[in-house]
């Protein structure tokens, strides 16, 4: 298959040395040129993604902010065609779906939202990798839940990424999930180093301190999009936190020995039971 990427960071070029290495024909097109350059000739990527050949794509994936997304479909929709499934890979759904589906409309393409369940701290080309998603689910809200035949095509082309799981939902419940499994854990970690103590950890920190802040290590602006665009739903689950945390924090004052073995308790629990042991 020929498959266009529109960004070659992080999630663009390891779906880019996927589907090379499944012998699959990959074109790229990337704001910062000296990235392509150096993905074609190393030869994860085939050639440049242009107007002339993006019509010809089985699949287009696009990796790039959500802001960035709608752009493009609004630029290039008319070039796209009916033969391309276009797959975005952005971290929230509700404003890309919102938008490019009456975009796909409108100019006569199949859009489908999507978000790849993994990554890692780090952005940009070099860190990417061709087993990234090796095993990981892989979220998808398609136009028509009822189309049998679009999602049996959209496990077919994202086949070579080697998902472990494709989870078909809507933006809205995807957006609602990810607030808490993914964005309330990087504003957490971001602002948990913000402590003065953390010029001094070194030799006193092991692993819980490298799991609190692996996250901490984050692309600013790309996540602020990203918070934004899940304003409502982080905001309520920062609230929660922030309430929980002061039940703790008023045992601990207080000397509240028995309040914090029931919180520890309540929490250890509820991990118990959220994970299935």
């Amino acid at each position: 298959m020929t498959v266009g990427i529109l960004g070659l960071g992080l999630i663009g070029g390891s779906f880019a040395k996927a589907y090379s290495k499944a012998g699959h024909k990959v074109l790229a097109s990337n704001r910062t040129r000296s990235t392509l350059e150096f993905a074609m000739l190393s030869g994860d990527v085939s050639g440049e993604l242009t107007d002339d050949n993006i019509g010809g794509c089985d699949l287009l994936l696009l990796c790039v902010y959500p802001g960035a997304c709608v752009s493009f479909l609004r630029e290039k929709g008319s070039l796209i065609g009916s033969k391309p499934i276009v797959i975005d890979t952005c971290g929230t759904k509700r404003a890309v779906v919102e938008a490019c589906m009456p975009i796909a409309r409108e100019k006569g393409f199949t859009f489908v939202g999507g978000h790849p369940m993994a990554g890692t701290q780090y952005s940009g080309f070099k860190y990417s990798k061709a087993n990234m998603f090796t095993g990981a689910p892989m979220v998808i809200v398609p136009p028509d839940f009822n189309d049998i035949a679009l999602l049996s095509k959209i496990k077919e082309l994202l086949e070579p990424a080697g998902f472990g799981k494709l989870t078909v939902t809507t933006a809205e419940k995807h957006d609602k999930m990810i607030a808490f499994t993914s964005q309330l854990a990087h504003v957490v970690s971001n602002a948990y180093v913000k402590s003065p103590s953390v010029r001094e950890h070194k030799g006193i920190s092991a692993g819980s301190y490298k799991d609190m802040t692996r996250v901490a290590w984050l692309n600013p602006e790309m996540w602020a999009e990203l918070f934004l665009d899940n304003a409502d739903n982080l905001s309520a689950e920062l609230s929660g936190l922030i309430a929980e945390l002061q039940k703790y924090k008023d045992a601990i004052d207080n000397g509240d020995r028995d309040g914090l073995v029931e919180l520890l308790r309540e929490g250890k629990r509820m991990k118990e039971e959220a994970d299935g042991r």
